[in-house]
């Protein structure tokens, strides 16, 4: 679900890109911002249905049109210039006879405008016209030829026609494909000249604004390459190729982490660089070993990210899906929720791009659904697709959302954006009342057992603030607790968060408990005394707030739905603040007791009828000790 840039950074873009400023006037300026959110196709949205072959394909010399993802609009709707995207009503964008205003924006939304500029809402049309429906290839034609003429090269001082120019390489190769089909000839006629030289002029604006290593300049090489592949011209391929094997060690290393930040995006660039491969070996080009290589090790990494819900987590910018099963791989297993495909070999996964995923099993003793699943964010500081999610953990068990990261806003730059990227939008210790800015976080430790890890992390968000969190992650019963711990050289506010899934309901039983309950289990979230003692208002719950923004989620970019947050608060130079985060069945009861020994502090917990002792280092560290 690919969707917007930061051009502060490496662009990046394919599928559903999303311009931060499109261009509503009649004469774009000349010039593009230096920060723009673009977007690529939503991961979850645009993304294919099916995975591409795993095996070579057959050499034909031909680019094969790609589709036209999940923009396609119906064809009577095409038919009378109107253009649709999301959910806003439809709007007549020309006037019935392929005349187009390209400057409308009748929603100020950039993805909107992006869209438009793509002109992949002429799939139908196009492809009713390659089965012999004549009018329809004309009124298709027309349009396209009325952007080429209306958006003379270069049009990069539109940005919304800047960041659709790969999406349209793709839909006028597909649009060329389909007059020969129509035609029944082999040579393109010389009334539709016009064509391959908007072609030319596609490959030229690529070639001088290659995006870099990112989904975005993955899609424009493999759009050149197509160029290349179609006219017969070399030069192109041989640059589309050099390209890609550029991109290819950047944007996957060698663990299987992408350069997105996004868990949506992951899945994005596992299918996109499968279209990469098949297109190169449809066309004659080798794509040599390391895509092969670098794809699965993503596989085996979304894989691993999967929860034991059988969807992917909302880590970075990213929707609400299931990942797309490839078939032998892990994917399939995940997919298929363990009834086929390869098992993964490890439980439990730390990843130098600063990703922990981990889980209780594989349905080896327990089903797959009623497994424990777990994520947690560190490293660089936030870019492309990522969000300032550093420490934050989410976490899936009795068959459901535990804790969630609160989704994709999309990508207009708004404050709901603003808020969905930020620190308050996830599961982890904010300072609220500090000038916080997106910093690498520190993965001090790791310890994997049978039945329990542990983590810490160390960062400073904001001059004179520093923050440590320590995890616990237990198996049987299954829960989670965290030690957050902030300092700072003068007074303030910390507030760790807790996000619960939309149908949650939170009771705060007293300062030191709160009960989530759903339909049929209950959520304990327990703020254990340590250290400090918790204030008479030290559990409060924020639902559906405007101003500031908190308390929702997105499942996709369009729909945002009102959501519990449980904060945990505390005032002061410092902050010690011990979280349980207990999953329970319904009838389940929760208690804990405290108890210090030769200056060790322990939590006795019992969940129904299983116990656990865990012990708090005067460091910090937490560690299970039965």
């Amino acid at each position: 679900m690919p969707g917007a840039r930061d051009r502060g950074t490496a662009p990046v873009a394919t599928g559903s890109p999303t311009p931060s400023t499109p261009s509503p006037r009649p004469t774009p300026k000349p010039s593009v911002p230096d920060s723009t959110s673009s977007e690529e196709p939503l991961p979850g949205v645009d993304t294919p249905a099916t995975p591409p072959p795993s095996t070579p394909v057959v050499n034909t010399g031909t680019y094969e049109c790609p589709g036209y993802s999940g923009i396609q609009l119906p064809l009577p709707m095409l038919m009378t210039d109107t253009f649709s995207w999301g959910d806003d009503p439809p709007y007549k964008v020309g006037n019935g006879n392929g005349d187009v205003n390209w400057r409308s924006n009748p929603y100020q939304k950039p993805s909107w405008y992006m869209w438009l500029h793509s002109l992949r809402w002429l799939g139908k049309g196009i492809e009713a016209g390659a089965k012999g429906d004549r009018k329809a290839l004309n009124h298709s034609m027309a349009i396209i030829r009325d952007w080429v003429q209306d958006n003379p090269y270069t049009w990069k001082g539109d940005v919304g026609a800047w960041e659709a120019t790969m999406h349209r390489t793709n839909v006028l190769l597909c649009a060329r494909q389909a007059v020969l089909t129509a035609l029944k000839v082999t040579k393109l006629p010389t009334q539709y000249a016009w064509l391959d030289k908007a072609l030319i002029d596609h490959a030229q604006f690529m070639i001088v604004n290659w995006s870099g290593p990112s989904n975005h300049g993955t899609d424009e090489s493999i759009a050149l390459f197509g160029v290349g592949c179609t006219l017969k011209r070399p030069e192109l391929k041989a640059l589309a190729v050099n390209r890609l094997s550029e991109a290819i060690t950047k944007a996957i290393d060698t663990q299987g982490s992408t350069n997105e930040q996004s868990v949506g995006y992951a899945m994005f660039n596992y299918l996109l660089w499968g279209r990469a491969t098949t297109a190169l070996q449809r066309c004659g080009s080798n794509p040599g070993p390391v895509i092969a290589q670098r794809r699965a090790a993503l596989s085996e990494w979304l894989a691993l990210s999967t929860k034991s819900t059988g969807e992917l987590p909302q880590v970075g910018d990213a929707v609400r899906q299931k990942p797309t099963g490839a078939a032998g791989t892990a994917l399939d297993y995940v997919a298929s929720l363990g009834k086929k495909g390869t098992r993964p070999s490890k439980r439990v996964a730390v990843f130098d791009a600063g990703y922990v995923f981990g889980r209780t099993g594989w349905g080896e003793t327990r089903p797959f659904a009623q497994e424990s699943t777990y994520s947690i964010r560190y490293g660089a500081a936030r870019t492309l697709h990522g969000h300032d999610d550093h420490m934050s953990i989410t976490y899936a068990s009795h068959g459901r959302d535990v804790l969630i990261d609160p989704g994709h806003s999309g990508y207009q730059l708004d404050k709901w954006q603003a808020w969905s990227k930020s620190q308050a939008a996830h599961n982890v210790m904010t300072i609220p009342s500090a000038d916080t800015a997106s910093v690498a976080t520190q993965l001090v430790r790791a310890s994997i057992t049978p039945t329990w890890e542990s983590y810490s992390l160390a960062d400073s968000p904001a001059p004179g603030v520093t923050r440590k969190r320590d995890v616990l992650v237990l198996k049987d019963p299954d829960l989670i607790i965290t030690l957050d711990r902030g300092q700072a050289t003068d007074t303030q506010r910390y507030e760790t968060l807790w996000h619960l899934a939309p149908d949650q309901k939170v009771r705060v039983q007293s300062p030191t408990t709160a009960v989530a309950s759903g339909t049929k289990s209950r959520t304990y979230l327990l703020q254990i005394p340590y250290q400090q003692q918790p204030a008479a208002d030290g559990i409060t719950v924020v639902q559906g707030q405007q101003d500031p923004v908190q308390g929702w989620y997105y499942p996709d970019i369009f729909h945002r739905q009102s959501a519990p947050v449980v904060k945990f608060n505390r005032n002061g130079t410092t902050a010690t603040i011990l979280s349980a985060i207990v999953p329970a069945g319904s009838t389940e009861a929760v208690t804990y007791k405290t108890r210090t020994v030769s200056g060790m502090f322990f939590v006795d917990l019992t969940v129904g009828t299983r116990k656990a002792t865990v012990r708090v280092q005067q460091d910090g560290r937490l560690a299970r000790i039965s």
